[in-house]
């Protein structure tokens, strides 16, 4: 394996991006400082700030009742996920109509394999612009986005972040070391706190030292071949992404205040679970375990988990749910509940089961079956409140449930089940 010479890849990057769309939609929040909120109360935190606020010192996770004090004219914006979905394969596809599209990493990220006539340094350059210009035109213009150019994806990512907003940094094989070694071990992906403690023992302080290693001193400090990837990645070459498959289809939510009360917050935990056994059927896998985890309002955490045979429809979740539930409010008690996760495990394709079809749980499990794919073929067409089990709680946003996670986009359909 050689390092690569040639600019390989490009990385965008967009810039505070829930915020920008916000900015983009309501021509009145434009140059003012924007952040992103959960629910519409000071006791949460910021989850987007634009450039505007974080002017002020505000950022990803700062309390809204410091961001306030830090800027007592900022515009908090309850947050739209689906909005931010929507532009997302607006942008998708005004990236595609450039460069092909090799991953889309999160909501707000994703990587192209350069075409062999677009890796030059020139050619790079005036791509890397005709995307930029199109999509201010095409998508909006506030949208923004820094671009990364290398010879592979992790090093195309590094440089996106070495200018903000709307950077273009193009690392080249002959120099690109001394342009990394100005960067601290924690600006590279994959090293976080405890990450930078364990190359900290090892004597590595720095990203110059960490390059001068040898591959398998990286796989010994990491404990595992991911060390030997890092050091790959990190001196240029392009080393395939693994494969993954999904492990758990689950949804999670903290709870708007009026929410909180033990029977609303039920009513929520069991619309949770319906929406994830949905996605579960879309997805076309059956789950063997089902986990409630639950954090109530004075502070305390209990979680749950049943074993089930591999199921798909509505009614299996739901009761296992239910029977959670009541376990949870004998053991604690709970006055109020602040956030709920239900999660599905175990998953399976249909190939990898084997169904004893005169068990009578499984007989039982094909009836309800055949009815929740029912259901979803009649909300899917009528809207998806049309046929429901139980009572449908009201949020603040509209929408219960689906929520944009770091390495995860939701599908649209996903903000109508």
């Amino acid at each position: 394996m050689k390092p690569g010479a040639a600019l390989s890849w490009l990385f965008l990057d967009l810039n505070s991006y829930f915020a920008s769309v916000e900015q983009q939609i309501n021509p009145a929040l434009r140059g003012k400082p924007v952040v992103v909120v959960p629910m519409m109360t000071d006791y949460t935190c910021a989850i987007a700030a634009s450039y505007e606020a974080k002017a002020y010192g505000i950022k990803t996770g700062t309390g809204i009742a410091e961001a306030k004090k830090l800027c007592p004219r900022l515009h908090c914006v309850l947050a739209r996920h689906d909005q931010y979905v929507r532009y997302h394969h607006r942008i998708v596809d005004e990236f595609v109509r450039h460069t092909p599209l090799n991953k889309v990493w999160s909501i707000d990220e994703m990587s192209s394999r350069l075409p062999t006539g677009k890796r030059t340094l020139q050619a790079a350059t005036d791509l890397a612009h005709a995307l930029r210009e199109g999509i201010w035109e095409n998508v909006g213009h506030y949208i923004n986005g820094s671009i990364g150019i290398a010879p592979n994806s992790f090093l195309a990512k590094v440089a996106t972040d070495m200018k903000k907003p709307n950077g273009l940094v193009i690392l080249q094989h002959e120099d690109m070391h001394e342009r990394l070694f100005t960067l601290d071990l924690i600006d590279l992906p994959g090293i976080n706190t405890r990450m930078l403690e364990r190359l900290r023992q090892a004597g590595i302080t720095s990203v110059e030292k960490l390059w001068h290693i040898s591959p398998k001193h990286a796989r010994m400090i990491w404990g595992s071949v991911n060390g030997e990837r890092f050091w790959y990645n990190l001196h240029g070459y392009d080393v395939p992404d693994q494969p993954t498959n999904p492990g758990m289809i689950g949804h999670s939510r903290i709870l708007d205040p009026e929410l909180r009360p033990v029977d609303k917050a039920r009513q929520v935990a069991r619309r949770l679970t319906l929406k994830a056994a949905t996605r579960l059927r879309r997805m076309g896998f059956y789950a063997t375990r089902c986990h409630l985890s639950v954090r109530l309002a004075d502070g305390p955490r209990w979680s749950g988990e049943m074993q089930l045979h591999p199921a798909q429809d509505n009614f299996t979740f739901v009761h296992s749910l239910d029977a959670m539930w009541d376990i949870m409010r004998t053991e604690e008690r709970p006055v109020k509940i602040k956030k709920i996760s239900v999660t599905l495990h175990g998953l399976r394709k249909p190939e990898d089961i084997t169904l004893d079809f005169f068990h009578t749980e499984t007989i039982q499990g094909k009836r309800q079956q055949s009815l929740s794919l029912l259901m979803d073929d009649i909300n899917e067409k009528y809207g998806a409140e049309t046929l429901r089990l139980g009572i449908s709680p009201r949020t603040q946003a509209g929408y219960l449930g689906t929520k944009i996670a770091f390495s995860r986009v939701p599908d649209l359909a996903e903000f109508a089940e």
